[in-house]
């Protein structure tokens, strides 16, 4: 069907000066006879229809000065009410009090006030203009810079006029979705508390029946509850229960998502204001039911994992107790804002006494000693991840049990310190048909590693329970993939380096870390042996291939990263990582920001473990980067000639630049190269010349060449220009020799050299620091010595990752020669003749 052709009444300056007129003297106006309508009707709605959703039509609107005409308008359609006066947030509006005649403005859980029930419809015209202005302004504040010019023209006090006074569910739904945009802002924010809005959202939340409306309305709450000053006002002013009983009544899907991300924000701190009024509200039960929610989007917004994963990383472990008082039935004291995190705790701990799952706060009190312990339920079935392995993968490493696991379950007690709530609630989660979303994420994993990993004493079986559940759970297999989670496995529980002990060693115990490392070691490779049972499964065959081949590139680098780790069949990752590109995505990721803080350490585990698979039969001794008879040198053939007597005499002296002459044969220096060949033997002046000088040649860099030209190989002549290990190797005497040696055609001295430059810093005893100076020196040789350095299996892991980061740094954009070097070494390709080919 045709477009219709636009008429100069559709124009952006037509419209502009139709609502510039009507700001300034009304909202009236005459008739359009031949449309029906009024012109500043049918600007308003060219406006909505045509300019604003056009692309870059809301910034040409703004630059066009469509803001202040715009709020002009909503400013007279407001004037009918009084204006709401500037107010502390947490406080009401003067003009809802005056309205009010029956007192003070209404508080969650009260009828609506006086005004907003008696206040009148307005008339069609009138709606009709507010509708179409507030869908105009709504869209304007979705861009920053419309949001401050709003703010700056004074736009927000109309808009919660608007708000107290006109209650038709359209109006009220586009003013707090334009509410909700401005709060995107942090000065917007104070200026809509300060206005006095909170309370009238409150009263809309609890009067409005249209969904889109309360979507809208909730929204705006969220986006007000920005810092914890906010979440306060916000709660002391009745944002919280009517929330939670909206979610109480099973409303629709998209309603219910966006009541669980408003609470999300809201109870961040989880002041006492805000757990009551959620216990009160019927939310808890909800929220927690919500877990096993079919939405995904649903489920990964609980909050409450977090938290229990924060409790367990002892985040919020070390408040103080309060003393009996605080140990009773009531909601702890409201702390100040500094504190306010460790009142979520808190709360949580209120609301396990209230459904029982511990007997009284003493049950979860740190303190409580270990014969008033409460018996927990028997503990978890053991679900089967695959056919073939059943519950055996299940068990717990022999040295973490403890002695009460022997019992039968009638009589198993566990300990209940103050971790005993949080795994409770989180083994519950755990046994969700996929509780991928809520707990195989990087804070919930570290959450429980950090606990298994840095309990005092042995920790509560539970948490082991948790992860032998989840990484045999194929629900779980992406997730982990896509999450980091097996290599954060293996890094932190076989390998024993935590994310705070990188890049720099955080000083622990010895003890602590010598005792329990064999433990560990013990439980990191029994969850990645069940992981690699899903893995080989054919739902997680199917499922990998799905993600490297058809994931989003996040995705398939995570899937490349983590093959190594859970797959042991060489059909499935030869097939996955060379035929279908997973080591060349792995490595051309290496120079791209990194999409975890840790994805480097991984890498280079990552790539150790595939040389391993590559070639399961090398020796664990890091081999020796040149070769030996450089400990060892040959007798030197240029010596006879320097003494004060030289045999045989010099026929021939080289003139460097800085005046020194060294002798020389021509013979002998006419064969080592066709460079020196044409020189001394051809038809240039040289070839008659007894001085013959050598530019651009310091004397440390032409002494390996002089000897080279006379036959030595391997007098130790090449050590000379090489610096020692800490001093950079771009423009040394090192690079110079290198450079000379290229220009004058001796490949045998390049590659003494580069051997040299391995010896002195890159070998056994070198540091990471000295694999990316001599990486920046750009020769294919040293690059593939780095890289076999970086990659030996004898290779300390945290040496190996910073040895990768070094080379990542020089390498800089220039990704080819660092992915063309690992590959060669990963593939064992320059050990000649048994390496991969790789066709891609």
């Amino acid at each position: 069907m045709a477009t219709a052709k636009p008429t100069p009444t559709d124009s952006l300056s037509f419209c502009l000066a139709q609502l510039t007129a009507a700001a300034g003297e009304g909202l009236g106006g005459g008739k359009d006879t031949a449309t029906n309508e009024t012109p500043l009707g049918r600007a308003l709605l060219t406006l909505r229809t045509r300019h604003v959703k056009a692309a870059g039509g809301i910034e040409r609107f703004r630059a066009r000065g469509g803001l202040r005409p715009l709020l002009a308008l909503l400013r007279r359609a407001s004037a009918a009410g009084p204006a709401p006066s500037q107010v502390c947030p947490g406080s009401t509006p003067l003009s809802v009090q005056s309205a009010a005649s029956a007192g003070p403005a209404p508080s969650a859980g009260s009828s609506p006030s006086v005004a907003s029930s008696s206040s009148p419809s307005p008339p069609a015209r009138l709606r009709k203009t507010l509708d179409l202005a507030l869908s105009i302004l709504a869209n304007c504040c979705t861009e920053g810079a419309c949001r401050a010019e709003v703010r700056r023209l004074g736009g927000i006090l109309p808009l919660v006029t608007i708000l107290q006074y006109v209650k038709t569910d359209s109006i009220q739904n586009r003013t707090a979705r334009a509410l909700g945009n401005l709060a995107m802002e942090p000065e917007s924010c104070d200026n809509i508390h300060s206005a006095g809005a909170v309370p009238l959202l409150v009263e809309s939340l609890m009067a409005c029946q249209d969904s889109q409306c309360l979507q809208s309305v909730v929204r705006a709450l969220r986006n007000l509850a920005d810092s914890p000053q906010h979440r306060l006002a916000l709660a002391q002013q009745g944002a919280v229960r009517p929330l939670a009983e909206l979610l109480a009544a099973a409303p629709d899907p998209e309603l219910t998502l966006a009541l669980v991300r408003a609470l999300l924000e809201l109870s961040r701190g989880c002041s006492r204001a805000c757990a009551e009024q959620l216990s009160l509200g019927g939310g808890l039960g909800p929220l927690v039911s919500l877990a096993s929610h079919p939405k995904k989007a649903v489920r990964e917004v609980l909050g409450l994992v977090p938290l229990l994963a924060g409790q367990l990383c002892g985040e919020a472990g070390d408040e103080e107790e309060e003393g009996r008082e605080a140990a009773s039935w009531d909601f702890p004291e409201e702390q100040t804002p500094e504190r306010v995190e460790a009142g979520s705790f808190r709360s949580l701990r209120s609301w396990l006494i209230s459904e029982g799952y511990a007997a009284g706060p003493g049950d979860i009190s740190p303190d409580w000693s270990p014969e008033r312990c409460p018996p927990l339920p028997p503990p978890e079935p053991a679900e089967p991840a695959s056919p073939t392995r059943g519950t055996a993968l299940l068990r717990t490493p022999r040295a973490l049990r403890t002695p009460g696991l022997g019992r039968s379950p009638a009589t198993t007690e566990e300990p209940w310190g103050r971790e005993g709530p949080a795994l409770l609630l989180l083994s519950r989660f755990s046994q969700a048909p996929d509780p991928s979303g809520a707990l195989v994420t990087g804070p919930a994993l570290c959450g429980l590693l950090a606990y298994v990993t840095g309990a005092p004493g042995p920790p509560n079986p539970r948490a082991l329970r948790i992860l032998a559940r989840l990484t045999c759970n194929p629900a779980c297999l992406e997730a982990f993939v896509r999450s980091y989670g097996a290599a954060l496995l293996r890094a932190w529980l076989v390998l024993g380096v935590a994310p705070d002990d990188w890049p720099i060693l955080r000083a622990r115990p010895l003890s602590r870390r010598s005792q329990h490392q064999h433990q560990h070691r013990e439980l990191g490779e029994m969850l990645l042996q069940n992981l690699t049972v899903q893995a080989e499964s054919p739902f997680g065959v199917g499922a990998l291939t799905h993600l490297l081949l058809s994931g989003s590139p996040e995705d398939r680098v995570a899937c490349a990263l983590t093959l190594p780790f859970i797959c042991r069949k060489p059909s499935l990752w030869r097939r996955l990582l060379l035929d279908q590109g997973g080591l060349r995505l792995l490595l051309s990721a290496l120079t791209q920001p990194a999409p975890h803080p840790l994805f480097l350490f991984f890498a280079a585990d990552s790539l150790s473990c595939l040389q391993g698979l590559v070639s399961p039969t090398r020796s664990p001794a890091l081999p020796p980067a040149i070769p030996l008879d450089l400990d060892l040198p040959s007798p030197c053939l240029y010596e006879p000639l320097l003494g004060p007597a030289p045999i045989p005499d010099p026929d021939l002296h080289f003139l460097l630049d800085s005046g020194l002459r060294l002798p020389a044969q021509r013979a002998a220096s006419s064969t080592a190269s066709p460079f020196f060949r044409a020189l001394l033997a051809g038809n240039f002046a040289e070839a008659q010349m007894d001085l013959v000088p050598l530019r651009s040649l310091s004397p440390s860099a032409a002494w390996p060449i002089l000897h080279h030209l006379h036959g030595c190989r391997g007098c130790g002549a090449s050590l000379g220009p090489i610096p020692p290990p800490g001093q950079p190797l771009l423009g040394s005497e090192a690079e110079e020799a290198l450079e000379a040696a290229g220009r004058f055609l001796l490949p045998r001295l390049e590659e003494e050299l580069e051997e040299a430059v391995g010896h002195i810093h890159l070998g056994p005893q070198g540091s990471p620091e000295s694999v990316g100076e001599v990486f920046r020196l750009g020769r294919p040789r040293l690059a593939a010595h780095c890289a076999r350095w970086t990659l030996g299996p004898g290779q300390c892991p945290r040496k190996r990752a910073l040895a990768l980061v070094g080379l990542v740094e020089a390498a800089g954009e220039e990704a080819g020669p660092l992915t063309e070097a690992l590959l060669t070494v990963v593939m064992g390709i320059e050990r000649g003749g048994k390496g991969l080919s790789l066709d891609y």
